[in-house]
């Protein structure tokens, strides 16, 4: 096993000058296996990291060897068939052999066809941690073999310096009635469900350093995954797919209710949430539309029958998780295309709710509840929903971007939906302020 930290007593790096590379340039990869480094997101510099981590494992990564960005409803098929070129004339040397090595592409993609860019960037470092290995994987553009990364203590990550919070696109009345003329569409029969976001504004004294927020997501939401790509970060609830050697998994939340603060309270709210006629309707909704949208790519499939309630720090959410077996050779960016967009955050039926939504939400949501994570050269990978997440602007350092949704349907309440659009914010809200 290779000690990484050998030369050095502290595992971070400064960033050299970012090379994009085309596609014909000559890729050398090499993943080794290594010494425990320490926590995987010390690791992370604060120039332009990147991050798929849940309860401590995952991998980071930082500096750019390539990237591929694109724009348009063929996205997800041009950047699957710029990563598979890029794979395909590589040369690969991999001494571990897990999902995650060998060469890896971190990407996050837009909601909607237009506008927002979306982007695959294949690091030049990647450290990943996994049932007790670590692993580093260096790509050199060169065409020699990559050796380990040079190294250098960053400084640690900083606070936000008094962030400040405003309404973005809309306040919170203007939200309600938005939500109040979806309900109206809804009983008219125009649809069965649509998913509405609210953006906020956090605005810094100083930089954000992203490291600072993704560190605190990641300690109060162990549970989920918590990401970093390209600006924007998050901590997501739900795995919107992962492929791994043939098996496919999906988790699918809907149905929301915020948490009191008080244990017995909570277990009484997560029963009547368990209960709730208008719940279990969106909730199915959401399952349905993903079982559908995997089934041509499986040979079988698991869909539980009813679901489960997942206890977060702000909220409770009930969620199913559906697995199946890969019929065919689609790779896990593949998948997360089919899947995209859900009932979860588009609706039901999946055209007509999108539809609306480009209608009366009057918000860009750029790559909010768009598909966020990674693929590695045999395809596997795992990719959630950018939900619980903020994108940095890329014209102001200071400013953030803060989003959260909601599912409607017949029996939506708009000051309900308010509310808990507001418990939804929480999570980033508070990774910025302390």
């Amino acid at each position: 096993m290779t000690p990484l930290t050998a030369a050095v007593p502290v595992f971070a790096v400064r960033l050299a000058a970012v090379t994009t590379v085309p596609v014909s340039a000559p890729l050398v990869v090499r993943t080794m296996e290594i010494d425990a480094p320490g926590p995987l997101l010390d690791l992370l510099p604060e120039n332009a990291p990147m991050a798929w981590t849940r309860r401590g494992e995952g991998i980071v990564g930082w500096g750019e060897a390539a990237r591929f960005d694109t724009v348009g409803p063929h996205r997800f098929a041009t950047a699957d068939r710029w990563w598979r070129r890029m794979v395909g004339t590589a040369v690969v040397r991999d001494e571990v052999g897990l999902p995650g090595t060998g060469p890896v592409a971190f990407g996050s993609f837009a909601f909607d066809d237009m506008p927002g860019a979306s982007t695959l960037v294949l690091p030049e470092t990647v450290v990943g941690h996994r049932g007790g290995r670590w692993w580093v994987t260096t790509v050199s553009v060169s065409g020699n073999l990559p050796g380990l990364p040079d190294v250098l203590a960053d400084a640690a990550p900083r606070r936000p310096e008094a962030v400040t919070f405003a309404d973005g696109s809309h306040d919170g009345t203007e939200w309600e009635r938005i939500v109040a003329e979806a309900v109206s569409r809804i009983n008219a029969g125009d649809l069965e469900k649509v998913v509405l976001a609210r953006d906020m504004i956090a605005e810094s004294a100083a930089r954000i350093d992203q490291r600072w927020p993704i560190q605190r997501l990641a300690e109060r939401y162990p549970r989920c995954w918590t990401f970093s790509v390209d600006g924007l970060l998050g901590a997501t609830p739900e795995l919107l797919v992962r492929r791994e050697r043939g098996l496919v998994t999906s988790r699918v939340l809907a149905g929301t209710i915020r948490r009191s603060g008080d244990d017995a309270h909570d277990l009484a709210l997560a029963a009547s949430l368990a209960r709730s006629s208008k719940d279990l309707e969106e909730h199915e909704y959401a399952v349905r539309s993903v079982a559908n949208a995997l089934d041509p790519f499986c040979s079988s499939m698991n869909v539980p029958e009813a679901p489960f309630v997942l206890h977060l720090p702000n909220v409770m959410h009930l969620a199913t998780d559906l697995a199946g077996v890969a019929s065919d050779g689609s790779s896990a960016l593949g998948l997360a295309s089919a899947l995209h967009p859900s009932a979860a955050v588009g609706g039901t039926p999946t055209s007509a709710a999108r539809e609306l939504i480009r209608e009366i939400e009057d918000l860009d949501r750029g790559r909010y509840a768009g598909p966020v994570g990674w693929i590695d050269g045999d395809g596997d990978g795992e990719w959630g929903i950018a939900l619980r997440c903020a994108a940095l602007d890329r014209a102001d350092d200071s400013r953030m971007r803060l989003f959260a949704g909601c599912g409607i349907v017949a029996g939506s309440d708009p000051e309900a939906e308010l509310a808990e659009s507001v418990a939804k914010l929480v999570p980033m809200r508070d990774a910025l302020s302390g």
